[in-house]
């Protein structure tokens, strides 16, 4: 990746982004199934000022499913409010912990979830927790999905409460990714712990109906390091930098063997993928950082500071990477070129 200029104009041509200004876009769920919904928040005062909590008590409606090396296969339930289901579990505080959030219409064995937790597993040991919060996911309505994001990762942040009270747990060795609509409810479980987990992942961070700043959008306080990994950048995903260090392969928008690909769901669910695979190859994700986020839109990435690794296991956290940074990948499995 090393010469003055890095022309991304060819990977981008083919991008088909959604005009920001239509009320309606096609969403893809976990399993990358369309929807169609209303994304102009103009249009439906009464729905997204409504308040999903009343339907949706995070203690109680989620569902925390823990895989260790002991119990790869079949999980043990881990329960907010009752310490026996941890201290009675193979959770194991000596171990790195790594939490796993689902998007729309997803639940804790969706593959954006099943694919990571498999990896880490695989890696070493770890405490990896699938997160579940379909009660509020599992919905035709994206607008009352997207506003359960909040509350959705103050239930993360409370059995985080117990890990540490129960079992000896320590934020600086845990990690929250979250996938879509799951990476802002892994913001808001760093917001419940006041930026202090050592590393949340956005991976491609729902775009419709969030903005940067927003008070439950994924933000880079939300935890000691925050990384994003953007694949459909404008269309299902966030067209912003939301992260401390935010990674756009191959541009960001679409992604190699995804074809066509109109409406970008390959493109989004290549996301999860592509971090999984970061976390147990020997083959790292080398990425340019680029000048800018506005010069990566424009398609060029002039090189500008240390080069760094995208996802990867230990996180990029106390290395100093930050800003915008540009990579290519192959087209198919494995997808790290080096």
């Amino acid at each position: 990746m090393l010469g003055t200029k890095i022309t991304l104009i060819g990977l981008l041509a083919a991008a088909t982004a959604v005009p920001l200004n239509q009320p309606w876009q096609l969403v893809p769920n976990s399993y990358g199934f369309l929807h169609i919904v209303n994304i102009n928040p103009s249009n439906l005062p009464d729905v997204v000022s409504s308040n999903p909590e009343h339907l949706f008590a995070p203690e109680s409606d989620m569902v925390f499913r823990l895989f260790t090396r002991t119990n790869p296969i079949e999980p043990q339930f881990l329960e907010i409010g009752n310490p026996a289901s941890i201290t009675n579990s193979n959770f194991n505080a000596e171990h790195p912990t790594r939490f796993t959030i689902h998007g729309w219409n997803g639940n804790g064995n969706d593959p954006s979830s099943t694919v990571v937790r498999n990896s880490f597993i695989s890696a070493g040991d770890f405490n990896v927790i699938n997160v579940e919060w379909s009660v509020a996911a599992v919905t035709p309505n994206y607008v009352s999905a997207r506003n359960a994001v909040g509350p959705a990762g103050t239930g993360v942040g409370l059995l985080i409460d117990e890990l540490i009270a129960h079992a000896g747990a320590s934020l600086d060795d845990i990690y929250v990714s979250g996938f879509s609509l799951g990476a802002h409810v892994a913001g808001n479980a760093g917001k419940y712990h006041n930026g202090n987990i050592n590393t949340i992942i956005a991976i491609d961070p729902a775009g419709p109906l969030f903005s940067s700043g927003q008070e439950d959008a994924v933000s880079p306080e939300d935890g000691q390091y925050v990384e994003t990994i953007m694949t459909n950048a404008g269309v299902a995903g966030a067209n912003i930098p939301l992260g401390q260090a935010n990674f756009y392969p191959n541009g960001g928008r679409r992604q190699p063997g995804c074809g066509t690909d109109i409406n970008g769901s390959c493109a989004h669910e290549r996301a999860p993928v592509l971090y999984a695979e970061s976390i147990g190859s020997s083959v790292p994700f080398r990425s340019t950082r680029c000048q800018s986020h506005d010069e990566l839109l424009d398609g060029v990435c002039t090189p500008s500071g240390p080069d760094a690794n995208m996802g990867g296991e230990p996180s990029n956290y106390g290395r100093e990477v930050e800003g915008i940074y540009f990579l290519t990948t192959n087209g198919e499995e494995p997808f790290a070129q080096g």
